[in-house]
């Protein structure tokens, strides 16, 4: 198993909005799109992709205007210079961004922007990896030892940082040998017991894999949730579950391929 995340996906209620959002704040660039049936796809990142970069996946239903964020679901990260992050959220500001969470209020460490559907969007220091690429995606756990099994016996991946408070922790997964551009999944834990509503806002996280069918048969034997196989799928992807019900879609990627789809 590859195990690299390859995508993250947020449902948009206004597509073109988004995307012109994302183009003009982040310079994200449309890679590809699938137009199905009552739905909308359409891979976003910057220009020059690192090989194990992730893309940020829009979604469009029609009809779904009426998104739920949930409290499950946290954001996603991009990164700035680490010289940078005054500049740059100031950069978002004088172009219409509105003002969430500035470095300021943050200690000067990180910042947070919001999307046109609220999807929240933090800005962090790297001195690696494209201006604005994902550092990593946010999701809240309500059992850390349970979200930290999960990911390193179905997935092998490994903790690669972590950050500890009196209220709550921060853990941050890749996979084993995982380069530093390569996106990360940050696992939040509050220690006061807290349960946590998914919401229908933001979609999966997609991880590649070399061969979907017999990485799909490992994942079952390493007892995965069954949620939707291969077979279900047109044997074309399938997804599974972790413990808190987020759901994490497998994916072969051909790198030859003319499509990011495999359709």
């Amino acid at each position: 198993m590859d195990g690299t995340l390859d995508h993250t996906m947020i449902r948009v209620a206004d597509l073109e909005e988004s995307l012109d959002w994302y183009g003009t704040h982040l310079d994200y660039e449309e890679k590809d799109r699938y137009e199905g049936d009552g739905f909308t796809i359409v891979y976003m990142g910057p220009e020059e992709m690192h090989e194990e970069g992730a893309l940020l996946e829009l979604t469009h239903n029609e009809g779904g205007d009426d998104l739920e964020m949930g409290d499950a679901w946290g954001h996603i990260a991009v990164r700035v210079p680490e010289d940078e992050l005054q500049e740059s959220y100031d950069e978002l500001m004088e172009g219409g961004v509105d003002d969430y969470r500035d470095p300021e209020s943050c200690g000067n460490r990180y910042a947070f922007v919001k999307d046109p559907d609220g999807h929240e969007i933090e800005i962090v220091k790297r001195d690696y990896g494209e201006k604005w690429s994902i550092d990593h995606t946010m999701i809240r756990v309500e059992d850390a030892d349970e979200a930290l099994g999960f990911w390193n016996r179905k997935f092998e991946y490994e903790e690669t940082g972590r950050w500890e408070s009196d209220t709550f922790a921060n853990y941050f997964v890749k996979p084993r040998g995982a380069s530093k551009e390569a996106m990360a999944v940050e696992l939040t834990y509050n220690y006061d017991g807290r349960t946590y509503d998914l919401g229908d806002a933001w979609g999966h996280l997609c991880v590649r894999v070399d061969d979907l069918h017999e990485d799909w048969d490992q994942l079952m034997e390493r007892e995965a949730e069954d949620y939707r196989d291969p077979e279900s799928c047109d044997d074309l992807y399938a997804f599974t579950k972790d413990p808190d019900g987020h759901e994490i879609e497998l994916i072969e990627r051909d790198p030859d391929a003319e499509s990011l789809f495999p359709f």
